[in-house]
């Protein structure tokens, strides 16, 4: 992981330059719903904005990246929109800059010897389920689907087993029965042949399935107070966030692929590349929030977070399109 670490700062480091503005971002972990953020430091374009980043990553979730924040160890982090919802109703303002992944992106994929079928819920009782974290969206979504179908949090095991391939080894050893996950876990699955997946909210119509609407995952948040005494700081983060959206967006996953650390991609490169391909479409283009499907977490939330339904929550002040409206929309060559 240290590795891992240093291989992403280099990228993102401006070095030798007394003028590079000093910025701390963290990432929760290196799942795809995260992977503009790191393509961003590939294509060197925080460093054109003049920005000198230092990078640290909680492979643990986005649960730890959360409380850096809050902490104020960190000033930007890549991490969930719906930490934002779960924050206001603990009275602490944190905000959505630039939105990364529009859609959620999990899957759910059963071990070889799971007994789960999703067309009969209650057999998911007894199941040990792997999430990447407690808190995590990975853990909102066993969460829902067992109030949607009368079941508790009670009636399976939860166990916290991380992203990429620490969580593809969690359901291949049969430490989980069940795994909730994201890419490139998810493709790994089905190509290593360690299980198969049974819901998929990859997909538009499987998010609307799974949460009743299109789901919002990866964002770039900071602390309104943040914000608010560095603007400038802001705006050039986002600035490089939109581009290499916008790169993205007309580029092939193997083009996408190519610019990325290489301790960054996890197991066999082949394999790596599908599962960008099969996560492609759940990328903003333009890192614009939409203010109907920023609603969908905080249905989910309500449903089984008390602190979330007892509060009137705002969600106009868990996000902002000002920076993302002032970025230049250009694309990058």
């Amino acid at each position: 992981m240290h590795k891992l670490m240093l291989a992403l700062a280099a990228t993102v480091a401006f070095a030798g330059s007394a003028f590079a503005e000093p910025v701390r971002i963290s990432v929760g972990s290196y799942n795809l719903n995260n992977l503009p953020f790191p393509v961003a430091s590939g294509l060197g374009l925080y460093e054109k904005e003049g920005l000198d980043v230092t990078v640290e990553n909680f492979a643990s979730g986005g649960s730890k990246t959360l409380q850096a924040l809050v902490a104020g160890s960190t000033d930007i982090a890549v991490g969930f929109y719906d930490h934002t919802i779960q924050m206001q109703a603990q009275k602490k303002n944190v905000v959505g800059i630039v939105l990364l992944a529009r859609n959620s992106g999990l899957v759910l994929a059963g071990g070889k010897n799971s007994t789960f079928d999703p067309a009969k819920p209650e057999t998911i009782k007894g199941a040990k389920i792997g999430i990447t974290a407690p808190g995590s969206s990975s853990d909102f979504f066993v969460r829902y689907y067992l109030q949607r179908h009368q079941l508790s949090a009670d009636d399976v095991s939860l166990i916290g087993v991380g992203s990429g391939s620490a969580a593809v080894a969690a359901l291949q050893q049969g430490k989980v029965d069940l795994l909730v996950n994201y890419d490139p876990a998810g493709t790994f699955i089905g190509a290593k042949g360690v299980g198969k997946i049974l819901i998929d909210a990859r997909s538009d119509d499987g998010a609307k399935e799974i949460y009743g609407g299109i789901y919002p995952t990866s964002v770039l948040y900071a602390t309104q107070s943040y914000i608010d005494k560095n603007p400038e700081t802001i705006q050039k983060v986002v600035n490089a966030t939109v581009k290499a959206l916008e790169w993205m967006n007309k580029s092939a996953p193997e083009e996408i692929v190519q610019k990325l650390p290489e301790a960054f991609i996890s197991g066999d490169k082949e394999t790596y590349i599908k599962a960008v391909a099969n996560a492609k479409p759940i990328f903003s283009v333009d890192g614009r929030f939409n203010e109907t499907e920023v609603e969908t977490p905080l249905a989910v939330l309500k449903s089984f977070n008390d602190k979330v339904a007892a509060t009137d929550i705002d969600l106009k002040k868990t996000y902002t399109n000002h920076f993302v409206d002032k970025a230049p929309h250009e694309g990058t060559n």
